[in-house]
Order: C-alpha cells, then structure tokens, then sequence
C-alpha cells in the first residue's frame, strides 16, 4: 500500500479569502476541519482537497506547481476567465506568447494558474481541473510515480506525467531547465499514509526512494515534514 494524496496544502496570508475565491471558481464546497485555516472539498472525481494554512512569508517568485483548467469551449474559456476575475484574480505576464491559446491568471495572492484552450488533446479525458502542472525532473516524475503508486501517462524528452488509477487530474512535471528555488514552496503536498498504517513505515519508504526528512514548520504537529528529490516540501500525516 502506497500513500494517498490527501491535500494540496496552500499556504495564504487570509486563508479564508482566498479558500473563497477557489470555491466560487471550482464549486467545491467549503469544509470546517482547519481552526486556523480553511479547506475546500472536492466535488468532483479530483480525489484530493485543498487546504489553505496561514503564513507571513510574501510570496516570492512564480510558483514551482499551478493549476491548468480545462474548457469546452471558447465561450465556456472566457466564462471561466471572467468568473475569476470578478472572484479578485487577474491576468498576468509569465512570458506566454501572443499566439498561445490559454489564458494565464493569478489568484488573490498570485498564484498563477491556466484556463486552457478547448481542443487540448492532452488533457481531453479529465474534468474541470485538467492537471496541476509542475516545474520538475523526470527523476521527480518517477518519484511521484512510485510514491503514491500512480502509473506514468506520458514520459517524453524529460517531461512526465502521472494519473491516478482512478480518474482525476494529471500531475506533470515540465523537465529542464528548472526555475530557481526562492525559499520554501507555497504549495505543497499532504499524504496520508494508507489506512491503519505506519507513518514511521512509511516515511522509510519515502527515504528509499529518494525523499530526505526536513523541517519547515509546515506541517501540523505529529505530521512529517520531507522534501522530494528535487527539494520540494511535503508533509506525512498521522495516520487517521
């Protein structure tokens, strides 16, 4: 048994602002399992929820992971884009090219992601969240892979892509060359370890496979705080 994603933690400073914005964007419902935070839970086949956890640190940087949603069509493109403007996003600059079909936005607290164009093949058969796409190497993507037990659905030129078995968004990571690393990840990962299981277990089987035990002060008590191999935080939870 393998870990499960069980969040994408989003660090925020007003959590409950910003949780706000996602669930008029995603029509995810708001849950109340965070005192100090906020957390919103899927309405979909995405499997996991997003949790959004006070911090002072501004944000610096583009993000190393965004979302990329997905569209219909054009008109359902500029619906999504325009719903996220009147939530408080924006449009923004990341060097996309005039002839790109996406649309590249910022949240309330920058933090980009796409609405992508109707016709996109590789995103064809996922919901309204088509991936969350990483900046990363293929070692990472096979990282992942083995982490959480998610089969490879493209490896190419250093690019790769995972999926869970059971539907949901792609995770991808985009290859070399990498953007540098400015301080601790805004978004992160929470696992869950399996069911009744061993989170010391499974922290070793993480090490194995290429994770190294940090401290961030990310994570909740009890929790693990790790990075992958190419140094990106996540946390393990106790099990539940």
């Amino acid at each position: 048994m393998t870990s499960q994603l069980f969040a994408l933690g989003i660090g925020a400073s007003q959590p409950s602002r910003l949780a706000r914005f996602w669930s008029g964007l995603l029509g995810w419902e708001l849950a109340d399992d965070l005192p100090d935070g906020a957390a919103l839970l899927p309405s979909d086949d995405t499997g996991f929820r997003l949790r959004f956890r006070p911090t002072a640190e501004p944000k610096v940087g583009q993000n190393r992971m965004h979302f990329d949603l997905t569209s219909t069509s054009l008109e359902d493109q500029q619906q999504t884009v325009a719903r996220a403007l009147a939530l408080g996003g924006r449009h923004i600059d990341v060097g996309q090219r005039p002839d790109e079909g996406h649309v590249v936005l910022a949240d309330p607290e920058g933090n980009e992601f796409c609405v992508i164009e109707p016709g996109n093949k590789f995103l064809a058969d996922c919901g309204f969240i088509g991936a969350l796409a990483c900046d990363g190497t293929q070692k990472v993507g096979y990282f992942w892979s083995e982490a959480l037990g998610w089969p490879l659905v493209w490896d190419q030129d250093q690019e790769t892509a995972i999926r869970s078995p059971h539907g949901g968004p792609k995770i991808t990571w985009g290859g070399p060359p990498l953007m540098p690393k400015t301080g601790r990840n805004r978004l992160h990962f929470d696992l869950a370890p399996p069911a009744h299981g061993d989170q010391q277990a499974e922290v070793d089987r993480l090490l194995s496979l290429g994770a190294t035990r940090i401290d961030t002060g990310q994570c909740e008590a009890g929790w693990v705080a790790m990075a992958d191999p190419d140094g990106n935080e996540f946390c393990v939870l106790t099990p539940r």
